[in-house]
């Protein structure tokens, strides 16, 4: 009978809250954000402010005074701008409005951002987009700590906010800056619906991706074309050549960020043997039986050990073994081994590459002493 060793290190991912394994579309390049557009002055970040941005803003405008906005109305007269003394983004990241405070005796009053003079939005953003985009901690920090009511969650014309452009970049400092001050970590952006996990994920950013998770971002959350951050990793590292050493760095880089977010979607469980298999391509699944005694999985074949799926497809069975009995030499000089199974009567000769290599190592070690008898007896009596 044929038979495999099953080595305990051929562990396989099993979802930690779901059995629901997403299905994932190909994204092509151009739909993610280009990183020399990170660095355009003309390309700034912003965001969408919850209900609980708007009523954090309007206490800060009260304490300071102010005890009453309004909203704009295209029908009522209003005098010239003084500046601007908040802001907040349109639900879903469409555009941005800005609290105005008026020359004249008027209200405070929330205006669309393409019914305020260019320059006077520009004095108020244009700082903060420069140091987004840098990135630049201290002057975030400065922006931040001024208090001026300015949202964190901001948006540029796409509909990407800050955190989206420093995670891309790679500024952990800057990212937890931002999240501390209340910036939206699983925001998504209105043209493409990437996080900022998504970014770190695409521009390889290993740090990052785990800093967002730690700071609560979900690695799970899907882009509009169904890619979630650890799938959009997957396919930018199939995509990356091998052998390259150019691409030597780039490919270890998007192998850790692999590892970050499968380790917080996936727990580790040992395969006792996959059982049967559906599907082709890229939607092939095996039903998987797992050594710690829960239900059978259908699981898709990108989860699985490549080692368990070739083993499977071979037709070879699986078995556990307790220890190696003896070792002679078979055709064409290779070594085989009368392997004794746990879940099997009959002892089987092996060949060596079927036969764990630790079991391996112990049997050699114990035909070493048998030999030996007294060698550290010898060696004891030497000191």
């Amino acid at each position: 009978m044929d038979a495999l060793f099953v080595n305990s290190s051929l562990s396989r991912l099993k979802l930690k809250f779901s059995s629901q394994f997403p299905t994932f579309s190909p994204l092509p390049h151009q739909f993610y954000l280009p990183l020399k557009k990170l660095n355009s002055s003309n390309n700034l970040p912003l965001v969408f402010a919850t209900l609980q941005n708007q009523q954090q803003q309007a206490a800060a405008v009260a304490e300071e005074g102010r005890e009453e906005f309004e909203d704009y109305d295209a029908d009522e007269t209003y005098g010239e701008v003084n500046k601007i003394i908040g802001s907040r983004a349109i639900e879903g990241g469409k555009g941005m409005e800005y609290l105005i405070e008026w020359k004249d005796e008027h209200a405070p009053t929330w205006v669309p951002s393409n019914f305020i003079a260019q320059d006077v939005v520009a004095e108020y953003e244009t700082p903060w987009w420069n140091a987004a985009k840098k990135p630049d901690e201290s002057a975030l920090r400065e922006l931040i700590e001024a208090e001026d009511g300015r949202d964190v969650d901001a948006v540029d014309d796409d509909g990407r906010t800050a955190l989206l452009f420093v995670s891309g970049l790679g500024s952990e400092p800057c990212v937890k800056l931002l999240a501390e001050a209340g910036a939206d970590v699983n925001y998504r952006d209105r043209s493409g619906g990437l996080t900022a996990l998504h970014m770190a994920a695409g521009y390889v950013k290993p740090g990052v991706a785990k800093l967002l998770i730690e700071l609560g971002a979900d690695p799970e959350v899907q882009d509009y074309r169904g890619q979630t951050p650890l799938s959009l990793a997957r396919m930018v590292l199939n995509q990356t050549p091998k052998g390259n050493p150019m691409q030597f760095a780039r490919r270890l880089g998007l192998e850790n960020v692999i590892r970050v977010l499968e380790d917080a979607i996936f727990e580790y469980a040992q395969v006792e043997e996959i059982l049967e298999k559906r599907g082709k391509g890229e939607n092939v699944e095996y039903l998987v039986k797992w050594k710690d005694g829960e239900d059978n999985e259908w699981v898709k074949g990108w989860l699985i050990s490549e080692d368990l799926v070739r083993d499977f497809e071979a037709g070879l069975e699986y078995a556990e073994a307790e220890c190696i009995l003896e070792k002679r030499e078979g055709e064409g000089g290779k070594g085989e081994y009368l392997v004794k199974w746990t879940d099997i009567e009959e002892a089987t000769w092996e060949p060596e590459e079927n036969v764990d290599p630790l079991l391996i190592e112990d049997f050699e070690k114990g035909q070493q002493k048998v030999e030996n008898p007294l060698n550290g007896h010898e060696e004891d009596s030497r000191r």
